[in-house]
């Protein structure tokens, strides 16, 4: 019957829950582990000689199906060679502190033939629970759990001693289930894999295979076989650096493995009552004689001929001598042992896979509570040796794949001379006869007379060890369950890490390679010259390792060198990169306010690098290059930031070395307060001694001291005074036919008449006009700013360029966004209305809206009667010296700021004189004397309109004198 859609679902969800169930393999490709082919890594790899040493440990691998009886947990404490029930049933092999390890395989702990357990979507935990708490109980002082995994009825549990627990790394547990529809629990295996000792990797299978002695149900265990040797998966392996492998390993690739279990092979077209009665004539006796003799004497199986003590002058009689001994029996009824047919036939267990000789009686299938007496229900099965106990090396499976590897080869040999005609060789040309196929059949022969010896191999890590079967042996007198208990002791032999060893040699390894990296990596070091001048001297740490520019103010450039140095012996590339900044912050290798200068040309490359270094510079070994670090804040924006504490002038630069580290080159500075950027409501209230004195205190805090601005009350002094010397100067100086400073520009003094003039160096200009804005900041006397060389011309010009800066820079204007809404608007209601008021009625209405800001009004007034006294000094200045000159006989200043129709001026040269100055001064001071509101979606024929408007207004209160 085709399964419903339920059950497909439930399938999937089954799938889902079961470990080993067909893992996906994208998962696994998916998965992003590192490699750990690092050259600390590999050189400590070829000299692990150096930190392993030899070591020895006996493992007890022991199988037992439980057949899910009640109570037969209390008998695994003989396995562990502590007395359990019937009295005197000791271990027939090594227990106690003997075993450094044990593994403990169990089948059906639950009954796997009930459909609630069959098809349970989890393991139940409890019932393993219970096995563990009676081994614990058994075992001896100080072992200590290393893995356990539990598939329903399949539990597998591992115990090492002390001393050896501590060398045991990556253990990884899975389980596969081949059950019910290929993958439930009630039939596959559980796998545990541990590394002994950094070196050894040992895997450990215990599995429940397919049931029954038909054909198909031999078919069956072998594909269960195959299954679990495919789809068995452990975690990659982590060394001791924290390095992991870049693939989960499967079956396979382990130094040494052991599959046990109860797999279920039968003896094959042998009837089961003839094996029987062959059998019976050895345990007829067993449980008569159950109460009286040790489990020794009843107990059978293979010790190995090294672990026996026997004195020298016993001369033993080989079983295989007597007719009828036991061991006659078992090699006439082996050949037909299905397990050893197909490793012979290479269908299951053929890949390299062994087992010790088999001398004990079938463990499956015995009447519960008897000791020899073999099933006696209807179904009288044939007894057989399911359970069983095997082992494979690195080398044997390396033997297996040589041989495949070889056949292969002949092969395809074969082929092509048979493509070519050649053909097969003619019998009486061979000088010998080779069948793969049949080779091997001699010994594949059981024989019991063949001990096993041990075994050497070269480790995956390519390090020695070697295993020899000790012990192969099942226990008869265990009565709780139709299945015997089997174990086997090995004994093993590696090198394992010495950690104190290993520790020493790394740390060796680590410091070799740092020195070699070093002096084969490009360095260079980097030397901070400190502050030489007494200004910068007492405002700097000298403990700080970074460029420290000390207090900063406006437009005040600082200057700080650095030496970049190749300190290394190879040539070193290097470049200042992007360094780290948050979201609102500019990116590139420098701040804003920071420029670099070095003292050679950066290297011409032939195509954009791909890092993020913006210019490459070489340095030879031992060459060095100067580099120039240049401070300086000149941006009204970064003035208003700074004045309200952000940001702050951190910065950390990043210069990368190619296939070097990276250097972090710290830079900071102090910002002293400014009066710029300030609003004027806040500075009427700085008192005398300017922003500085205040000590960082809000000047909004404070009470009003001003009705104007005491900045620009100096400012404006200052500039008409200046401006009167200057005047005074060039008319008694003036040479005939020279030209005033005006002639040039009528906006000057505003605007400059000319370049800087020859006493004075652009560096000269550029400190005489930060300290002039110092000393506006300070409220100290401006005189005391400009060099003694310094001429009147120069100083007004300077004093006028801060005069404009400080007006522009303040936040809400002289005329604020809000009332200049209110002055357009009238305006625009006039233009409308097409009224034609006087000036004076003009007046009257601007200054009405005015006065409801009265510092703002007085600010006002003030700047236009200087602008007025600046002109009439000017225009008094320019008077022709005959009452009967005209216009055209006089040079009229030049107007770049405002563009003036000629015919539009008066006929009386002063008066035009005066018009053009009035015009120019009009339209510098009305880009800073008025605040609006920006709106980019304004029209420039809106804008032209408004900028005319603010020009109009200037205009008009400057009309006076004419």
């Amino acid at each position: 019957m085709a399964p419903d859609a339920s059950s497909v679902r439930s399938t999937e969800y089954l799938d889902a829950k079961i470990p080993g169930a067909f893992p996906d393999a994208r998962s696994l490709s998916a998965a992003s582990i590192t490699t750990h082919q690092t050259s600390l890594s590999q050189i400590l790899y070829d000299r692990r000689a150096e930190y392993t040493r030899p070591r020895s440990v006996r493992i007890k691998v022991g199988s037992w199906n439980t057949g899910a009886q009640k109570g037969t947990e209390q008998d695994v404490g003989a396995w562990f060679h502590v007395p359990t029930i019937p009295q005197h049933d000791t271990g027939a092999v090594p227990g106690s502190h003997d075993i450094d390890l044990y593994v403990l395989g169990l089948q059906e702990i639950v009954d796997i033939t009930s459909a609630a357990e069959a098809l349970r979507p989890y393991t139940d935990p409890s019932v393993a629970a219970k096995w563990k708490t009676s081994i614990e109980g058994s075992l001896p002082a100080g072992y200590q759990l290393v893995a356990e995994q539990q598939l329903i009825g399949l539990y597998l549990v591992m115990y090492a001693s002390p001393d050896l627990a501590g060398q045991i790394k990556n253990v990884s547990t899975t389980s596969v289930g081949t059950g019910l529809m290929g993958y439930m629990g009630n039939k596959g295996a559980v796998t545990a894999r541990i590394v002994l000792g950094e070196t050894t990797r040992l895997v450990f299978v215990n599995s429940h295979l397919a049931a029954g002695a038909d054909k198909a149900s031999l078919d069956r265990r072998n594909w269960d076989a195959a299954q679990i040797n495919t789809r068995t998966k452990f975690d990659p392996i982590v060394d001791a650096l924290g390095s992991s492998q870049t693939q989960p390993e499967g079956l396979g690739v382990e130094d040494f493995a052991f599959w046990f279990g109860d797999l279920n092979y039968r003896l094959q077209d042998m009837p089961g009552d003839d094996v029987r009665r062959l059998l019976t004539v050895h345990t007829k006796d067993m449980d008569d004689e159950s109460d009286g003799r040790p489990s020794t004497s009843g107990d059978s199986g293979y010790v190995s001929k090294q672990s026996t003590d026997t004195t020298r002058d016993a001369i033993p009689v080989p079983e295989e001598l007597d007719p009828a001994s036991l061991q006659t029996t078992i090699s006439s009824l082996m050949p037909h042992d299905e397990l050893h047919q197909q490793m012979k036939t290479g269908k299951a267990f053929h890949d390299g896979w062994a087992e010790g000789p088999v001398r004990f009686l079938p463990s499956y299938k015995y009447d519960i509570g008897k000791v020899g007496v073999f099933d006696s229900s209807e179904k009288r099965r044939c007894p057989s040796w399911c359970d069983r106990i095997l082992y494979r090396t690195r080398a044997a499976k390396q033997r297996y794949e040589a041989k495949i590897k070889e056949k292969e080869e002949a092969r395809k040999k074969d082929e092509e001379m048979k493509a070519k005609g050649l053909g097969l060789p003619e019998d009486n040309d061979v000088l010998y006869d080779y069948d793969p196929d049949t080779d091997g059949d001699n010994y594949d022969e059981y024989d019991e007379g063949e001990d096993p010896v041990p075994e050497p191999i070269t480790t995956k890590d390519d390090l020695s060890a070697e295993i020899l079967l000790e012990y192969y042996t099942t226990h008869m007198r265990v009565l709780s369950s139709d299945h015997k208990p089997l174990d086997a002791v090995f004994s093993l032999q590696y090198d394992a890490v010495v950690p104190e060893l290993k520790a020493a040699i790394h740390a060796e390894v680590a410091r070799e390679l740092d020195r070699q990296e070093n002096e084969g990596r490009p360095s260079i070091a980097v030397v901070v010259e400190r502050a030489t001048s007494l200004e910068d001297k007492d405002k700097t740490d000298s403990s700080f390792e970074g460029v420290d520019f000390g207090d900063v103010k406006f437009a005040k450039s600082k200057r700080r060198n650095i030496t970049i140095a190749n300190t290394g012996r190879v040539p070193a590339t290097f470049g200042f990169a992007d360094r780290p900044v948050d979201k609102d912050q500019p990116a590139g290798p420098f701040p804003p306010w920071l420029s670099v200068t070095f003292d050679r040309e950066p290297d011409k490359l032939e195509k954009p690098q791909p890092d993020d270094i913006h210019q490459h510079f070489t340095l030879a070994p031992a060459d060095v290059l100067n580099v120039e670090l240049k401070l300086k804040i000149e941006s009204v924006t970064a003035v208003r930031d700074l004045n309200e504490g952000e940001p702050v002038l951190d910065e950390v630069l990043v210069m990368r070395v190619e296939n070097g580290r990276d250097h972090f080159l710290p830079v900071r500075a102090q910002w002293l307060p400014s009066v710029l950027a300030r609003s004027i409501d806040k500075l009427i209230k700085i008192p005398e001694g300017g922003i500085r004195k205040l000590q960082n205190q809000t000047p909004a805090r404070g009470e009003v001291k001003w009705s104007v601005p005491r900045e620009m009350f100096r400012l404006t002094e200052a500039i008409e005074d200046l401006t009167e010397r200057t005047l005074a100067e060039w008319d008694m100086t003036r040479a005939e036919g020279e030209k005033g400073p005006w002639q040039d520009n009528a906006g000057w003094p505003f605007v400059r008449s000319s370049k800087i003039g020859a006493n004075t160096s652009r560096q000269n200009h550029e400190e005489e006009l930060a300290d002039v804005y110092d000393a506006l900041d300070c409220d100290t006397p401006f005189a005391d700013t400009f060099q003694p060389e310094t001429r009147a011309k120069e100083r007004v010009e300077i004093l006028a360029e801060v005069l404009l800066t400080f007006l522009a820079s303040l936040t809400d204007g002289v005329i604020t966004r809000s009332l200049w809404e209110k002055l357009e608007e009238s305006l625009i209601t006039r233009e409308r209305n097409k009224q034609s008021p006087s000036p004076d009625d003009d007046k009257m209405a601007i200054l009405e809206i005015l006065a409801s800001a009265p510092s703002h009004n007085a600010s006002f007034l003030l700047i236009l009667s200087f602008l007025q006294n600046i002109a009439n000094q000017i225009t008094e200045l320019s008077k022709p010296q005959t009452d009967d000159a005209t216009r055209n006989g006089v040079d009229l200043p030049a107007s770049p700021q405002a563009k003036v129709r000629r015919r539009t001026l008066s006929k009386v040269p002063e008066v035009a004189i005066r018009q053009l100055i009035v015009k120019n001064y009009a339209v510098i001071f009305a880009g800073v004397l008025f605040k609006s509101k920006e709106d980019g979606r304004m029209r420039e024929k809106d804008r032209a309109a408004r900028r005319e408007r603010m020009v109009g207004i200037i205009e008009l209160f400057m009309q006076d004198g004419a």
